[in-house]
């Protein structure tokens, strides 16, 4: 990601150790989350204003006595030494009382500095000046100390803001004597001269850097309390003392081997004291490690290159039956499943040839008979346009005078086609007046049978006479 202040070039980019997304591009950020929460006494709220120096690298607490409202990355100008600086405001309100607290300031001292007002196009100009001025003053200080042969080694200078002062940080395992320096670093940058001394952790917060683990230094981003960390820790985590896995940027061990520590220590508790030795038949078997997520006591026993792992029970009973003067024979080790279970891989299977489109070709040919079908359907044969006409044209055996091309009556007037014979006959004898009337839904009413009257055959009318309609 970049942000607007800081990201040049292209591609665009933080140019800072911070992280755009706590913030800014502020080190040791800190997120204000009472900052909305509204209070029933605004008068009782804090006057202190936390203010962040080199993106972050120096915090100061300041007073604000004109009770302005500042908010989150406002610029301000506070008291310096024989004049102003220029600082960027990181936290206001109730979550800086906490942070005074913490790091144990009085609110109401009277040494508190104030802030003078809100920075102005000239100040923060002023400033950015100063701040142009540090790389080259480095170079050359660095320069001037291997003149002298100093043992030291300056890491960082911090110029005021209105450029009268400059702070000086440096590195030494010895007492220094630096009064020769102060005297070229005052004649060469015309300023007043303050060397302080830093611990080698402060310096790599102040560089920055990449970890091991792949993410930033922890001193760098959120880190502000230096603890020491020795070698027990590495121990009571299992962790092989090796100085160059152990090691930070810094030179000294990692800061995160105590992160740890208080959790693996409430888990050493279950584990039995004074049991590094047990008594066994076959000689003395020796503790060599304790695996606390698995709960087992590793031993090994002599002239035997074998390791041994027990329970925590186990462990506890052998050292009982020793207390009493018993030796065991035999020492019941564990199995340990090493890692996770191993996935069987599924076979290569050749399928060639064993795939069938019959199946494929059956669906194709159910498809076209269903389209065949929807196209011999009389919907769509009434909307075929002049093949309507097609049917008047054909002859009609046994219709008399109608083969000569006379119209067709109504149907209720078509005479013999009522009294076909054969084909009512044939339906009747097919499928019964019961079976029909059953058939016919729910949506007709049922009228009771009646009994039909017989009717005589059809009579063929002759070919002389015109066909009669038989009206009752």
């Amino acid at each position: 990601m970049a942000c607007g202040s800081c990201g040049t070039g292209t591609p665009n980019g933080c140019k800072s150790n911070g992280g755009c997304s706590s913030g800014g591009c502020n080190r040791l950020n800190v997120h204000d989350w009472l900052l909305n929460l509204p209070f029933s006494d605004p008068e009782s709220n804090c006057k202190i204003v936390e203010v962040s120096f080199k993106k972050g690298s120096r915090k100061e607490f300041f007073r604000n006595t004109t009770n302005q409202y500042f908010e989150k990355g406002d610029y301000v100008s506070v008291e310096g030494v024989g004049g102003y600086d220029v600082g960027e405001v990181s936290l206001t309100g109730e979550l800086v009382r906490l942070q005074l607290k913490k790091k144990g300031v009085d609110e109401f001292s009277p040494e508190t500095k104030k802030i003078l007002r809100r920075s102005t196009d000239r100040d923060i100009e002023t400033y950015h000046i100063s701040k142009s001025r540090e790389q080259e003053m480095l170079a050359r200080s660095r320069a001037a100390a291997r003149v002298l042969k100093l043992q030291m080694k300056l890491s960082e200078i911090e110029i005021q803001a209105d450029g009268k002062k400059g702070t000086f940080f440096y590195t030494a395992d010895d007492r220094v004597d630096f009064r020769e320096l102060i005297k070229i670093f005052a004649g060469d940058f015309k300023l007043k001269v303050e060397m302080r001394q830093i611990g080698i952790r402060q310096e790599a917060a102040k560089v920055g850097g990449i970890g091991s683990c792949g993410r930033e230094l922890c001193c760098s981003t959120w880190l502000n309390d230096f603890k020491s960390v020795n070698t027990t820790a590495a121990r009571y985590q299992n962790l092989s003392i090796n100085q160059t896995k152990l090691s930070g940027q810094c030179g000294r061990l990692k800061c995160c081997l105590n992160f740890e520590l208080d959790t693996y220590l409430d888990a050493l508790q279950q584990f039995p004291d004074y049991a590094d030795n047990l008594d066994t038949a076959m000689g003395t078997a020796q503790l060599i490690k304790k695996d606390i997520f698995k709960n087992l006591m590793w031993y090994i026993l002599p002239n035997n290159n074998k390791h041994y792992p027990l329970t925590i029970a186990r462990v506890k009973e052998i050292k009982r039956l020793n207390q009493a003067g018993t030796r065991v024979d035999e020492l019941q080790a564990v199995e340990v499943v090493s890692g996770k279970p191993k996935e069987v891989e599924p076979a290569f299977v050749d399928v060639v040839g064993q795939i069938s489109l019959k199946t494929l070709e059956r669906n194709d040919k159910r498809r076209r008979d269903q389209e065949r079908g929807n196209d011999r359907r009389p919907d769509n044969r009434d909307n075929r346009g002049p093949q309507q006409n097609q049917g008047q044209n054909r002859p009609i055996q046994n219709r008399g005078p109608q083969q000569q091309g006379q119209q067709r009556g109504p149907q209720q007037n078509r005479g013999p086609q009522q009294n076909r014979g054969q084909q009512q006959n044939r339906g009747q004898q097919q499928r019964p007046p019961q079976n029909r009337d059953q058939n016919r839904g729910p949506q007709r009413e049922q009228r009771p049978i009646q009994p039909r009257q017989q009717q005589a055959p059809p009579q063929q009318p002759s070919q002389d006479l015109p066909p009669t309609n038989n009206e009752n």
